[in-house]
């Protein structure tokens, strides 16, 4: 069967001047499988741009709002969020235990076989839109070229807002089948546009053939390929190769006085303070997600973001904490809100500030299952008044968007990086800032990050996940293998090259259980770190890492904030809580003696750790540490 049964010659023309049989192959099979009326072929132009964006108007998948240029969809109300149980590792049986406890994983050719049956014939009546799109920037060394096909415009539009085009990309790739392939479908529709069959929604992930088959939802973080999707097969491709794919945020860090800028990477778990730390004011920023890392010739580390744009949650962006996002959200140019309240034209948000009224009634998330939303309507599944706006309601736009957004964005070459950041949420253990020993000892760091839960999100405050690299949720390979790709890849960057790493904690409690930090001292912690690596303020050596002196603390306080740093305030912030440091060792070696095959350096580091720990407690005869005593 030819693609002329789908495709016109115009777009057949775009297909055939690729010279890839890959791509040919890979669009006949799935359009077969699939059954779409007809396919259009979207190349970097403009005009075909702007075709995608009108189809997800006139399709209902998005509805335009009062400012120029934005618009907003709705999913489903059963399609909020990740689905994580049916986001499955397809791989073979006799493989399965290798893959730890931690990977969701099924069967291959079981798996194969149920979600090709439920895509036969998924996009009858619909047109499939076949993509083309540069993870990296283009012409790079950094570049994964990505095949997308879809039949909703909501997610090909989203895609031109989050990524590079990469038509022209797949050229260069001169025939090479070396890239990632995304088959996507928001199945059968009900009658305010939203995907019906969510019983039936499954997004699994085939290492093998560098693919991911998703079908029956619309939820950028489900069916929006080079998401969190590709960040799992460039997992793969990275650690089988010489490099690394993080969940990091790309900031550059600038001093007080603007002389310099020094790029920083950023791990840190859901609701840890990536965003906030990425966007800390008078810093600029190249990407808040993923990052590409790579060991160039001369020795150093350098990154890119993969993306271009910014899929968001907008819950509690305000003009107070967020200025940046939040003026570029009320102003008019190309943006996607999904799953707030819509009102008169207008889009509302929770926390969006007090200077805002909300509406008594209009359209959001709910009205998929209940129609049109009014003040009071109840309830959803545990007894609540459904709130005006989801928790995980989101924004979509470009970065280039945003006033402070770094002028590498799109360098081939990505920025240098000088330092890596690990944070988590720990209200009894860790203090605000320190710095690591070594590369090894930064990755023990990083694979031993914890997130305390919260009573808001989950119903249960203070459960500690352990989240190694703020990354679990996406790692596809093993544990042990993923440590030991992050200590090779140390072994080979040169020596005066080594990025430092440090660990944050924004969210230490004093005895009265009030946070101690404001929401902007993370900006001190950063401008400390930035000063580490520039050599320019000494530190203290403490059994969990360097940790800052009193005196340059408090000169970055009055210099920042005009704000006096009390040595009462250093000392609880900084002491070294010995035995919560002991009971975190504990839950990290438990973990990963039940892993497979994980590096000896790992232990070896935990190890260290411990022993740092007991002399010290040995020494000073306490469990909690002043700061001054070492």
């Amino acid at each position: 069967m030819s693609l002329e049964k789908w495709i016109d010659k115009k777009d057949l023309e775009k297909l055939k001047a690729l010279e890839n049989p890959k791509v040919e192959k890979v669009i006949e099979e799935y359009l077969t499988l699939c059954k779409p009326v007809k396919a259009v072929v979207i190349d970097d132009s403009l005009e075909d741009i702007a075709f995608v964006r009108q189809l997800s108007i006139d399709n209902k998948e998005e509805m335009e709002l009062g400012l120029e240029g934005q618009t907003v969809h709705f999913d489903g109300y059963f399609d909020q969020a990740r689905d994580k149980q049916n986001t499955r590792l397809l791989v073979p049986t006799d493989e399965k235990e290798k893959y730890g406890q931690h990977i969701n994983t099924i069967d291959r050719d079981e798996g194969l076989n149920e979600v090709l049956e439920i895509m036969d014939g998924v996009m009858e009546g619909k047109t499939a839109i076949i993509r083309f799109f540069s993870l990296g920037p283009t012409n790079s060394k950094f570049s994964l070229c990505a095949l997308q096909i879809t039949d909703s415009a909501y997610v090909a539009h989203s895609e031109d807002l989050l990524y590079r085009q990469g038509y022209e990309q797949f050229k260069r790739l001169e025939g090479s089948e070396d890239f990632f392939y995304f088959i996507h479908s928001a199945g059968e529709l009900t009658d305010k546009y939203v995907t019906k069959n969510v019983d039936k929604r499954r997004i699994y992930i085939d290492l093998q053939e560098n693919r991911v088959l998703t079908v029956n939802n619309q939820y950028a973080g489900n069916s929006l390929g080079l998401k969190k999707l590709a960040l799992r097969l460039a997992i793969n491709k990275a650690v089988h190769e010489d490099w690394l794919t993080e969940h990091m945020f790309i900031s550059a860090i600038w001093p007080l006085d603007k002389s310099r800028k020094t790029y920083f990477l950023g791990a840190f778990p859901s609701a840890c303070g990536k965003t906030s730390t990425a966007m800390v004011p008078g810093n600029t920023i190249v990407g808040d997600d993923i990052a590409y890392l790579r060991i160039y010739d001369s020795g150093e580390v350098r990154a890119v973001n993969i993306e271009r744009g910014i899929f968001g949650i907008i819950k509690d962006v305000s003009p107070k904490d967020d200025p940046v996002i939040y003026e570029s959200l009320m102003s008019p140019r190309e943006t996607i809100f999904s799953n707030i309240l819509v009102s008169e034209g207008r889009p509302y948000w929770m926390g969006m500030g007090k200077q805002v009224s909300i509406p008594e009634r209009g359209i959001n998330w709910t009205s998929s299952k209940l129609g049109e939303w009014e003040a009071g309507m109840c309830c959803d599944d545990d007894g609540n008044v459904f709130k005006f706006s989801h928790p995980n309601a989101r924004y979509t736009i470009r970065l280039e968007e945003l006033e402070n957004v770094d002028e590498a964005l799109h360098d081939p070459d990505g920025v240098e990086v000088s330092a890596i950041i690990y944070g988590g949420r720990d209200s009894d253990t860790s203090v605000p800032v320190y710095e690591s020993f070594s590369w090894k000892h930064g990755v023990y760091i990083g694979a031993s990050v914890e997130s305390e839960t919260t009573a808001a999100t989950l119903g249960k405050a203070g459960v500690r996940k352990h989240q190694p690299m703020a990354n679990l949720d996406f790692i596809v390979v093993p544990l042990g293998e993923y440590l030991d790709a992050h200590l090779d890849f140390g072994k080979r960057i040169a020596p005066e090259k080594v990025p430092r790493i440090f660990s944050t904690n924004y969210f230490l409690k004093d005895k009265r259980g009030n946070y101690i930090d404001e929401i902007l001292d993370k900006k001190i912690w950063l401008l400390w770190a930035e000063k580490r690596v520039h050599g320019e303020c000494s530190a203290i050596e403490t059994p969990i890492g360097y940790i800052p002196e009193f005196e340059d603390i408090k000169k970055l306080f009055k210099d920042a904030f005009d704000f006096e740093y009390s040595k009462e305030r250093y000392e609880t912030e900084f002491s070294i809580r010995v035995q919560k440091f002991l009971e975190k060792i504990e839950r990290i070696e438990t973990i990963f003696r039940n892993e497979r095959d994980v590096p000896k350096e790992f232990f070896t580091e935990l190890e260290n750790q411990r022993k740092r720990l007991l002399e010290a407690r040995e020494k000073h005869g306490m469990d909690v540490i002043s700061p001054f005593l070492f």
